[in-house]
């Protein structure tokens, strides 16, 4: 069995090892480990992770610009951001970015190792307290995006709920007895109609109006 490749992106260095000791005794291959994201970018470039644990607050570049770059150059790369509340600024920037998943940096060692594994499984993963904050930005904020609604059909708003709940294409799919491709084009068509870039806004969408 191929192990998961993972870079790990932090400036606190007891936070870096004990994520490394965490992920290898469950069968991850650490690639990497960068106290920043500039570094970060240049061992994506040498080691092709399958996903990124992307601290937001460090020096040289933090990682919402890291973030940026990786899913521009590296779309298949998956990156999580791993933020406190006290970097709520950040996480509001880092929306629009492409990020696969935001979850709390106290998580304990199982709720990491799961996130890890829903988003290489294609799922979106957002800690409940981080969804509710970007809900309260969205509609302070985003009054024209919540207008939006009325334009999906009934099928387009049963995916994004579906989406938001943390569920792949594959098993959408399989829920509503539809192809993986017709999956695709009912993302596609949300992501238009709303003006979104990613499954992450859409979950975020979801859980803005309707939580």
């Amino acid at each position: 069995m191929v192990k998961p490749k993972v870079l790990i992106v932090d400036d606190d260095k007891s936070v870096l090892d004990g994520l490394k000791i965490i992920l290898e005794l469950e069968n991850f291959d650490v690639v990497g480990l960068c106290t920043n994201a500039k570094d970060a970018i240049d061992v994506v470039m040498q080691k092709n992770p399958d996903i990124v644990l992307m601290d937001i607050r460090m020096p040289v570049m933090d990682g919402i610009d890291g973030t940026f770059n990786i899913k521009t150059k590296f779309p298949n790369v998956k990156v999580i951001i791993l933020t406190t509340f006290c970097e709520e600024d950040y996480i509001e920037k880092s929306l629009s970015f492409g990020a696969d998943g935001y979850i709390l940096k106290s998580s304990d060692a199982k709720h990491i190792v799961n996130s890890i594994l829903s988003v290489l499984d294609g799922k979106v993963v957002i800690d409940k307290e981080i969804a509710l904050y970007i809900s309260d930005v969205l509609k302070r904020t985003s009054k024209q995006l919540l207008e939006k609604t009325q334009n999906l059909t009934e099928r387009e708003l049963q995916i994004a709920k579906l989406i938001s709940q943390g569920y792949s294409n594959k098993e959408i799919a399989a829920m509503l007895f539809i192809s993986e491709g017709t999956v695709r084009n009912y993302i596609t068509s949300i992501l238009q109609k709303l003006n979104l870039k990613n499954r992450t806004q859409i979950a975020v969408y979801y859980l803005t109006k309707f939580s």
